[in-house]
Parts: C-alpha cells; sequence; structure tokens
C-alpha cells in the first residue's frame, strides 16, 4: 500500500520533535485520516533511540523475489486445481449420474495426480524456501511482488467461496440439491476458503500494530 507523503512528512515532523506515536496517531485520526494510513506512515520509521527518526526499508521489486513468488503461486493455483479436479472425479465415482455420461474420467484423475505430485513439492519447497528467507531478513516481507499476489489469491479466494455459496443456496431454494453436487460445493469451498483463511492470516501479520 503506497503511503501519502505529505503524511510520511508530517509523521517524520512529529516524531522529531519528540512526540508520542500514540498522540500523532490520534491528531490525524481526528483530523480525518484513515487509521490504517496512519499505521503505516508511522511504520515507515523504525522504532529505535535516535535523535532523528530512522526510515524502516521500503517494498521493493526484486527478480529473484518475482521468480520465487510467481512460481510459488503458479503452483499454488495448480495444486489447488488438481486437488479440487481429483475430489471431483472420486465424488463422480462414487455418486454417478445416470443422466451424465462419464467420459476420460480415468484420463482426468491421472493429470490431476500427475499435477499434483509436481506441484505441490514445488509449492511445499518454495514456501519453506521464502519462509525462512523472511524470517532472516523481515525487510522481505515488504517485497512488492509477495504482497500482490497474496491480495490477488485473496481476491480469487474471496469470489470462488462466494460463487460456491451463493450457488449452493440457488440450487437448495429450487430444491435441486444433490449429494454429490453438495459434496463438490464443499470440496470446492473447504480448498478456497483454506487458501483465503491462511493468506489472510498472512496479510494480517504484515499490517502495523498487528501484533498489539
Amino acid at each position: 500500500m503506497a503511503v501519502n507523503e505529505d503524511l510520511v512528512a508530517f509523521v517524520k515532523d512529529a516524531l522529531g520533535r519528540d512526540v508520542p506515536c500514540q498522540e500523532i496517531e490520534g491528531v490525524l485520526t481526528g483530523a480525518g485520516w484513515a487509521q490504517p494510513d496512519v499505521r503505516s506512515a508511522l511504520a515507515t520509521f523504525a522504532d529505535v533511540d535516535f535523535p532523528v527518526p530512522v526510515p524502516r526499508p521500503r517494498p521493493y521489486l526484486d527478480a529473484r523475489d518475482a521468480f520465487l513468488y510467481l512460481t510459488l503461486f503458479t503452483a499454488l493455483y495448480v495444486s489447488a486445481y488438481s486437488l479440487g479436479n481429483l475430489l471431483f472425479q472420486l465424488i463422480n465415482e462414487a455418486f454417478p449420474d445416470p443422466a451424465a455420461r462419464a467420459q476420460g474420467v480415468e484420463s482426468a484423475m491421472r493429470w490431476s495426480i500427475s499435477s499434483l505430485i509436481v506441484a505441490v513439492p514445488v509449492f511445499l519447497y518454495l514456501s519453506r524456501l521464502t519462509s525462512r528467507e523472511v524470517r532472516l531478513d523481515p525487510a522481505k516481507r515488504g517485497s512488492r511482488i509477495r504482497r500482490q499476489l497474496t491480495y490477488l489469491t485473496l481476491f480469487v479466494g474471496a469470489l470462488v467461496v462466494t460463487g460456491d455459496v451463493i450457488t449452493l443456496i440457488y440450487n437448495g431454494l429450487g430444491g435441486e440439491l444433490t449429494v454429490r453436487f453438495v459434496l463438490k460445493g464443499l470440496t470446492v469451498g473447504g480448498i478456497a476458503g483454506g487458501i483465503f483463511g491462511y493468506y489472510l492470516w498472512d496479510v494480517n501479520a504484515d499490517e502495523p500494530g498487528a501484533g498489539s
């Protein structure tokens, strides 16, 4: 999130005059500034004992980070889709629809399993690698590509979960709910909801004052 430069300049001047952070936040929110913007401006400066405000490292875009996170999130999307498709095929096998002709079920299951065998280890390895790098260098949490892909994932997850719930309610009101349809809805909602919940927690951990 971009921070207003005028707001940052005001915070810097106030901190330079030894005004407490709580007082700065109260004055700015009272003047109409949004609290998240105020906290972001305050978080621009490190909480260290020094005669002048010390700026924190700003979010950056690094080619290596871009490669790692693009690969990480691509592996996540492939894994989620393949897992959902595999579960769908298993549900079709367990609860066959006499009106539908099952075609290519075995082939679809092989593709899903093959994709999971490749994508899941890639995702787990890159997740561990990027998490370790963030622990060693907390400034990497400010990587722009990481935050952008995280918010994109949250957006997609929210759309999928919302659409899934709407579809279940619509079919329920029409009396068209079947066991296989409900199981597929729960599958989609569970996968998308799990991803959404994890990355929402991750985003909240990044926010200034999250630990307070």
